[in-house]
């Protein structure tokens, strides 16, 4: 009876370890001209243990190529048309049939992202988020897949209007009742998780004075204890992740599971961007990844498992923006490696602890280290005023391209040039352009390079005016 007693409790720890430790996934973007076939990555993909992939489209060359590969898939509906997607469940069952059903059981579809961080998307589409992914849904019961492929939709973590400490996380007032809510009763209702993009790297960059960077990058560090609940910290990324919970929670949907959809570092990047390079890409993935596969939850859901996708496969040479943005990447596009980390578990058990990865020990007397900015926003610069404007004389796709970025990936409040608020009128795209390269700008506190987007701005000293519209000067 002892005997049994004891294997009883052996095979329970043992499931209980498989059941608390997460999952790596990575983004497969192809926003570059020079990346290998889609069979080849899939290869890469196969190689490196990889067994999910989240994609930003539903690409039949990537489709095909996944099929029969035993990779789980998570393709996207983009922003462009969830206008048409909320507007008719016509249009999300010719969607389905032809984007997913074309391809699925053989590629194994686990997830549709219906659309890509939407509240920031300078084109106004948040109204259309939740209607689109209910049509989505209920075309996926139609067709009989929606027990086994989810609907959800990545979140930017500046949908927050508060991430320090991390109890007290809570969403931004304006989208609590038009979109959180229905968004987290819809996800709850199909049994469906919040996707959300964290980015350590952008806080750390933007408050270097402020937070130690062995703390954003996993590394041994006294950790930070949140005043409220007395949980400690260990690292940046589980305190971001636990203000959303806390968020969630604060809105009355404390139970809706979370997936991290993109987070990453950049092995690469312009003189203000601090923290860029590759030896601190390669700890803050590294170590991130020994966490996920190794650990338990975060200190306020250690039960909870933390299923992730890196950001990104590959080096963009494409994408707009600052350097950083074209060195995400874990490879180059000949598929030599950018730096050298392990994604799978078996890798980890294999080769050493590296670059002075988490140990997740308890720590007794921590010292709490100087909050984040609420939000991502920094303080304003100390040094003269100065602003960033669009220059007249850029070819209007590339302003375009660089509003959507800035809007988009590069986290300027572009709520004021939205139709009936402040800074719509004049509704031209060279003035909405400036006001968004302005937030950017100020956001990233006026650094080298912040405001050029491929020569589409450039700085000014006289404060710039656009109709009664005020240009800020500092967040």
């Amino acid at each position: 009876m002892a005997t049994f007693t004891l294997l009883s409790l052996f095979i329970l720890l043992s499931l209980l370890s498989v059941a608390h430790s997460g999952s790596i996934g990575i983004n497969y973007g192809r926003i570059a001209n020079n990346l290998p076939p889609p069979a080849q990555v899939v290869q890469l993909l196969k190689t490196q243990g990889v067994n999910r992939v989240k994609l930003y489209d539903t690409d039949s060359n990537v489709l095909t190529a996944l099929s029969g590969s035993n990779i789980s898939v998570t393709v996207a509906l983009p922003n462009e048309q969830l206008a048409d997607a909320a507007g008719k469940q016509s249009f999300t069952d010719s969607w389905v049939q032809s984007n997913i059903l074309t391809y699925y059981p053989k590629t194994q579809i686990e997830s549709i992202a219906v659309g890509n961080e939407v509240f920031v998307d300078p084109k106004n589409t948040t109204k259309f988020l939740v209607p689109a992914m209910k049509n989505m849904y209920a075309s996926l019961v139609k067709y009989g897949v929606a027990q086994s492929i989810k609907v959800s939709s990545p979140v930017a973590l500046s949908a927050l209007g508060n991430s320090y400490p991390s109890s007290a996380g809570s969403f931004k007032p304006d989208l609590v009742e038009p979109v959180i809510k229905p968004m987290l009763s819809f996800l709850k209702q199909t049994g469906s998780y919040l996707m959300v993009n964290i980015y350590p790297f952008f806080a750390y960059a933007a408050n270097t004075d402020t937070i130690s960077l062995d703390y954003a990058l996993f590394k041994d560090n006294k950790g930070v204890t949140d005043p409220n609940n007395g949980l400690v910290y260990k690292s940046l990324f589980e305190a971001q992740i636990d203000a959303v919970y806390a968020a969630m929670k604060a809105v009355g949907f404390g139970d809706v599971a979370m997936a991290v959809s993109e987070t990453g570092w950049p092995s690469k990047g312009d003189e203000n961007e601090a923290g860029a390079g590759a030896d601190n890409a390669a700890a803050y993935n590294g170590n991130l990844v020994r966490r996920v596969l190794t650990g338990s939850g975060t200190p306020l859901k250690p039960n909870e498992p933390l299923d992730v996708f890196l950001f990104a496969l590959f080096n963009e040479n494409q994408k707009p923006g600052p350097t950083s943005e074209r060195n995400y990447g874990l490879f180059y596009p000949n598929e030599q490696k950018v730096y050298d980390i392990t994604l799978t578990k078996e890798g980890l058990e294999n080769g050493p602890t590296m670059n002075n990865g988490s140990k997740n020990t308890v720590v007794t007397a921590p010292e709490p280290a100087a909050a984040p900015v609420s939000g991502g926003d920094v303080e304003a610069s100390k040094v003269g005023n100065t602003w960033c404007v669009a220059n007249e004389k850029a070819a209007r796709e590339k302003l375009q391209a660089a509003l959507d970025y800035a809007c988009g990936e590069g986290g300027a409040d572009c709520r004021p040039i939205q139709q009936g608020a402040t800074c719509y009128d004049p509704d031209t795209l060279e003035a909405h352009a400036s006001y968004a390269f302005n937030s950017y700008y100020q956001k990233n506190t006026r650094g080298v390079g912040t405001c050029d987007f491929n020569g589409a701005a450039y700085v000014v000293t006289q404060h710039p005016k656009y109709g009664s519209c005020k240009f800020p000067t500092g967040y």
